[in-house]
């Protein structure tokens, strides 16, 4: 016989019709013939289903309608050899791997649609005629199944549809009760009593979140309404809130600064990371979000201007402007470099919103005298900390102690730059001078077999920065986005909790992931309920 089809079943579906024609002479079962589609039943689709449009029923109508193995014969009907499923359309009989049918359905002719579905969550094959559900038809499938049709005689022509177009049947009516069905099966998951106090469980893994991501209010808060005990120390989840607003407002030095004096210790056990924050510093100096800081003026965060706006001043025009005017007295280079409002002029501040606490940054002052106000707070309040001449600091001594600062959680107050005196290094020059010292740790951490090809695609990121005039359009400006702060946030977070014997990674975190791996390992082992198992789902509910 001859058997003529066009690509039956295809990935890219927008193809507007699948059709097997029979132009054979059909007058024995040995003038059938079948087709598999392409690619097998995906086992984590959950439910699979695809209709056929009976366009001709030719001389007899001797047509299958159903599913195979690979290697199955393709000279029969669908059901009549092993690991072979079938529904024929003369005379409504299902076959389930044997010549011999059993009665399931009603027969099918021209223009009817009959679909075939595949219920991977308890792996039951059904059928469907014109839209109205037949019933199970085969149990126990096996997996890794084929879309079959098959054809005997003259003149039949059938039309798949494997979703190009709308189906007959309501087959989304059906995912929801299987989705349904499934969520009920976990939110009613027998819990044995030796497993011990669920719910005192979760609200530990609630609050532990809650105090890894430094949520202090927020977990003493959970602590009250759950009745649980909160023993955390509150004025060390503080600190460590600070610095990591810190790193998330791109001030990486003060950052840098605040965690060797409050955890000593932590980074120079830690080379790696402490390169990491070092390039981040160098990014952010490029950025104009980590600057020189008067030690004694700060402004409310409010007061931002946008990294990424056109007016400032690119690294290459800055070092223009150094080289050109290098004979000017520095008075009137802080001018010049002032007129250009860079990223690197004295006014840059970065703002920062979402504060859980304040922060209340100072830095210590290294001489007695000044012409800047020690603060400013957002209320316009201001006071000199200064007393005969000499430096005040209010909170090196707490932070010494590894305690908190003054904590205010509606505002937050850090210092700004001031104008430079006489012998202040330019903005270029501090970057480069930086640059060079953070080539010679690269350097050094190579020698000493620690540096890893993680930390040279690093540094080579920040310092291809300085090879654009607009580093900010730049192939490689995707460094100076706030996002990319985030990574380091979480690396230093989590070290610094490592080093006071707390786990890197909150339990809650743990075990959601431990969830998704669990879902993956069900499709790659044919669990179809995978398909209607969503955490985001179950989570919102």
């Amino acid at each position: 016989m001859m058997f003529r089809f066009v690509d039956l079943f295809c990935e890219d579906c927008s193809e507007q019709g699948q059709q097997q024609n029979n132009e054979g002479h059909g007058k024995t079962h040995r003038d059938a013939a079948s087709v598999q589609a392409t690619h097998p039943i995906p086992p984590s689709c959950g439910l699979y289903y695809f209709e056929v449009k009976i366009v001709s029923k030719g001389r007899d109508g001797y047509m299958g309608i159903g599913l195979s193995a690979q290697g199955v014969n393709m000279n029969r009907l669908p059901g009549w050899d092993k690991q072979s499923y079938g529904y024929h359309g003369d005379d409504g009989h299902s076959f389930c791997s044997s010549g011999t049918g059993q009665p399931y359905g009603p027969t099918f002719t021209t223009g009817d649609v009959i679909g075939c579905g595949v219920n991977l969550v308890d792996n039951t094959c059904f059928y469907t005629k014109n839209g109205h559900h037949l019933g199970t038809a085969f149990r126990d499938l096996p997996s890794n199944l084929y879309p079959t049709v098959g054809l005997q005689t003259p003149g039949e022509v059938v039309d798949a549809n494997f979703g190009q177009e709308p189906f007959v049947f309501d087959i989304e009516d059906m995912m929801n009760e299987l989705r349904t069905k499934t969520r009920t099966e976990i939110y009613n998951f027998p819990v044995p009593e030796s497993q011990g106090e669920w719910q005192a469980i979760l609200s530990k893994m609630v609050s532990t979140y809650l105090v890894h991501h430094g949520y202090c209010n927020t977990a003493e808060a959970f602590a009250q309404i759950t009745e649980t005990p909160f023993v955390e120390d509150i004025n060390s989840i503080k600190n460590r809130q600070k610095i990591l607003k810190l790193v998330l407002a791109g001030r990486m030095g003060e950052a840098i600064e605040r965690t060797f004096r409050l955890y000593p210790g932590l980074l120079e056990n830690n080379q790696n990371l402490l390169f990491m924050l070092k390039c981040r510093q160098f990014v952010e100096m490029v950025n104009g979000s980590d600057v020189e800081l008067c030690p004694r003026k700060s402004c409310n965060l409010n007061q931002s201007p946008r990294p990424g706006s056109p007016v400032q001043t690119s690294v290459i025009q800055s070092t223009k402007n150094f080289s050109n005017k290098s004979k000017q007295g520095v008075e009137e280079m802080n001018q010049t470099n002032a007129a250009h409002k860079g990223s690197f002029g004295d006014n840059a501040v970065i703002a920062m919103a979402d504060s859980d606490v304040e922060m209340d940054v100072t830095e210590e002052v290294q001489n007695g005298h000044g012409d800047c106000p020690r603060k400013a707070n957002s209320n316009g309040n201001s006071t000199n900390g200064y007393q005969n001449g000499n430096s005040h600091n209010n909170d090196s001594q707490d932070d010494r102690n590894h305690t908190c600062d003054n904590v205010d959680d509606e505002d937050m107050d850090v210092d700004i730059p001031c104008n430079r005196k006489a012998g202040s290094k330019p903005a270029v020059e501090r970057i480069l001078e930086f640059g060079r010292e953070l080539y010679s740790l690269s350097q050094r951490l190579t020698v000493d077999k620690i540096s890893n090809d993680t930390n040279q695609k690093m540094l080579e990121d920040a310092f291809s920065l300085l090879a654009y005039s607009n580093p900010w359009a730049s192939p490689v400006g995707w460094q100076l986005q706030p996002t990319e702060r985030e990574n380091i946030c979480a690396s230093l977070n989590s070290a610094i909790l490592e080093s006071n014997n707390k786990p890197r990674r909150p339990a809650l975190e743990v075990a959601v992931a431990h969830a998704q791996e669990l879902m993956r390992l069900m499709a790659s082992n044919g669990l179809g309920s995978c398909a209607f198992a969503s955490l985001v789902d179950i989570t919102d509910q």
